[in-house]
């Protein structure tokens, strides 16, 4: 599979651009809840950012409940998908009330990313047959299985799809979402916000070394 940048980004504009994050039950809060409010850093109309989950309430690995703003169905018609954690993904790319729905993800018209073992979801739909991905320690062995190739790095991103390892590098999905659907500047002012005082330079500095070498000359 062949992975490009398509035409579908220019025909966008920024007011109007709908980010899902997949989470699902047992989910870990720190990859979708992290994502979440950088994400929403951009304050332009038409910027939306949802909690995608199938079931209209999820419970995370720690007992913190939300509510889903949308179902699955929806946020595979989102311009961005980001496929959060937890401890329960092996049960969710085994479920077939999920993964058939799953299926409707297309690199070809929308960003893919995967956190952790989100990775794992992404590999059993067959969107990692020629990429490689980052994950979390604990899932990697699982990815392997799926036959991918696993780095021992933070992020990787090829054309539309992006994947994270470490429940931090959540803001390194959230900074290359965020770059290839508005712009470098926008991402670079969400990181300076939610970054500590006193080391805002230094965490904007780190965040743009990993992610800057997989975004279009066009966008740095």
């Amino acid at each position: 599979m062949t992975i490009r940048r398509s035409s579908w980004i220019e025909r966008r504009t920024v007011r109007d651009m709908h980010i899902a994050i997949l989470t699902f039950d047992g989910y870990n809060e720190l990859d979708s809840l992290v994502a979440l409010g950088i994400l929403n850093r951009v304050r332009e109309p038409g910027w939306r950012v949802s909690i995608a989950s199938p079931t209209a309430r999820v419970r995370s690995m720690n007992g913190v409940t939300i509510d889903a703003a949308i179902d699955l169905d929806e946020a595979c018609t989102a311009d961005a998908v980001i496929v959060g954690s937890g401890s329960k993904t092996r049960e969710v790319v085994e479920d077939p009330a999920i993964m058939p729905v799953l299926r409707g993800l297309d690199p070809d018209r929308q960003l893919l990313a995967a956190q952790c073992s989100g990775a794992l979801v992404l590999a059993k739909l067959g969107l990692l047959a020629d990429v490689p991905a980052c994950t979390d320690l604990i899932t990697k062995p699982w990815v392997v299985a799926a036959g991918v190739e696993v780095l021992d790095q933070p992020f990787f991103a090829r054309g539309n799809l992006a994947t994270a390892g470490g429940c931090l590098a959540s803001t390194y999905l959230a900074t290359w979402t965020i770059a290839r659907l508005h712009s470098l500047e926008a991402a670079e002012a969400a990181m300076h916000y939610v970054a500590p005082v006193g080391e805002k330079d230094e965490y904007v500095t780190r965040a743009l070394r990993n992610v800057t070498p997989y975004l279009s000359p066009a966008l740095t």
